[in-house]
């Protein structure tokens, strides 16, 4: 079990660029809850002008809570996000939010995680549907980090299922770090092949339990490792990319980056020049 956050900043596009606007960190949830979330993520900021920020979302569910000035926290679920998150931030805030491992939501929701694809849902409209959003949230935002993960870790906890209680969901959580890990991962049925499997039933696995299906997880993870390649320094060698990511061409590529990103991986290495 991982000892510490994750460090790298796949997903975010310009993560520099942010971290010169906001204060933003990552912390691990209590050690019954890491089975199934990821991370608390924390954003605050203190803006004179707005700040735009865009995300590629990973194949995640998050719940978040949100506070503008001094106007009451609000709770939300997101279920996987699509297309490119976009947010332009103004004046003070903060945000606490909690992002599950792909998969791990599922034996919180107690139904299908694709409900949740593509949406985002307020949690006074999901309390008959999930326990914890009848908890009271109005702290979620205050004090200190350690405060904002115990008030985490208390409304979650509660509803926690225990481990080695869902075997398939744990299945599929580990099949999608080994996709998230593993780049010779590139193809559907030579991956439900591995681990025993129909193409079908992986991919009823995967929609049910993660929100998407298999393609489209190792397709986010691919368009994640080349801004993770672009940010990281030098513009790598793009053709070579393409073919260690099982893209058939540099040009493929650039059409799968640039429709999830709008625009191609090369100006976006400039831009960040």
């Amino acid at each position: 079990m991982r000892q510490r956050p994750r460090g790298d900043s796949r997903g975010i596009l310009a993560p520099d660029r942010m971290l010169r606007q906001v204060r933003f960190r990552r912390h691990l949830p209590a050690e019954l809850l890491r089975p199934w979330i990821e991370h608390y993520w924390f954003v605050d900021w203190e803006l004179t002008e707005p700040f735009a920020q865009h995300v590629v979302p990973h194949p995640a569910v998050n719940l978040v809570f949100r506070r503008d000035g001094d106007d009451p926290a609000c709770g939300e679920v997101a279920g996987v996000g699509l297309a490119l998150f976009s947010i332009t931030l103004t004046g003070v805030g903060r945000v606490s939010g909690v992002q599950f491992r792909p998969g791990g939501f599922h034996p919180f929701w107690h139904g299908s995680v694709a409900e949740l694809t593509g949406h985002r849902r307020p949690l006074a409209d999901l309390a008959e549907r999930w326990p914890p959003a009848r908890e009271p949230t109005g702290d979620t935002c205050d004090g200190t980090d350690a405060d904002r993960c115990r008030r985490l870790d208390a409304l979650l906890t509660g509803g926690a299922p225990q481990a080695g209680a869902d075997p398939v969901t744990e299945e599929v959580i580990r099949l999608v770090e080994e996709i998230r890990t593993d780049r010779t991962v590139l193809r559907v049925d030579a991956f439900a092949r591995r681990h025993g499997l129909t193409t079908r039933r992986l991919q009823r696995l995967f929609l049910e339990r993660v929100g998407v299906g298999p393609k489209w997880v190792i397709r986010r993870y691919r368009i994640q490792e080349v801004i993770e390649q672009a940010t990281g320094g030098p513009p790598p060698d793009w053709a070579r990319l393409a073919a260690d990511l099982g893209y058939s061409d540099q040009a493929h590529l650039v059409r799968e980056f640039s429709a999830v990103t709008g625009t191609s991986p090369a100006a976006y290495a400039r831009s960040l020049a």
